[in-house]
Parts: structure tokens; sequence; C-alpha cells
């Protein structure tokens, strides 16, 4: 299996389980919400509803952000190479190797550290439409661009 594909596929795992633990979330805290009952000391319970109706805002904002994600990784088609960086290129610079999906962070394949990053990230705008050889100014560094996939 090809490392684009390996790191399509750790993306896909990472936005099913990120989806999971926040539904798991969101039902536990409808659970606590319906379980509670007034009692004496009602603006304790008050209070308890309030930031569980918070958390529920939370957890519902963060199943956008999840949405929003499933559909950049929709977008992506591993089988496509570019001469020039896009959303789906694997960037191999002098710095890192970065892959342009999803803010994900550093993830390792066959011992190798990658950087799964947004495109819309501070470096993966510097990266979009770059092309092999041209170099990106990050943090005071020049990071030249060896290889794209």
């Amino acid at each position: 299996m090809s490392v684009k594909k390996q790191l399509f596929e750790e993306c896909k795992l990472y936005v099913e389980k990120r989806e999971q633990t926040i539904r798991e979330i969101m039902s536990s805290h409808k659970k606590a919400l319906f379980s509670e009952t007034k009692s004496s000391a009602g603006d304790k319970h008050e209070t308890g509803r309030a930031m569980l109706q918070l958390e529920m805002e939370k957890a519902s904002q963060q199943i956008t952000v999840v949405q929003q994600m499933k559909e950049v990784l929709h977008r992506i088609n591993i089988e496509d190479s570019s001469e020039v960086v896009r959303l789906g290129s694997l960037v191999y610079t002098n710095k890192a190797v970065y892959y342009l999906a999803i803010s994900m962070g550093a993830v390792s394949v066959e011992n190798t550290n990658y950087f799964v990053i947004s495109s819309s990230s501070p470096i993966g705008k510097l990266l979009l439409g770059k092309k092999i050889n041209d170099a990106i100014y990050f943090n005071g560094q020049e990071i030249k661009i060896t290889q794209i996939f």
C-alpha cells in the first residue's frame, strides 16, 4: 500500500474515532440531562442543566468540524498526482514531509514521520500552488520542496 493511501486511511480513521467519541459524549450528556430531577436545591439543578446544555452545544460544534473534515477527505483522490501542491498532495521538503488533507498533526507510517496538515493551515497555505524546487519561508526558516506526489 502506498504511503499516500496509508496516510489517507489514517485520516479517515482519525475522523471516524473523533466522531464516535463526540457522539458518545453527546449521548452521555443527553442521558444526564433527562435524568436530572428537580430537587430542593433548585439553583444547583438549573446550573447543572445549563452546564450540560453548554457541553451539548460544544459537542454539536465539534460534530460540524468533523463533517467538514469528512467533506475535505471526500474531495481527495489519492490516485491523482500533480506537479503542483494541492489538496491531497504528499510534499517532501528539506525539513519535513507534509500531507495536505486535514489538521491531524504528526503521523508515523513505516517508521517515517509525516505531518498531516490542512490546506488552510499557515504552512498549508504557503505550500499550495508551489512546485518542486520552490521555497517557502515559515517561522524564519527556508523550506525547499524536493518532491511532490
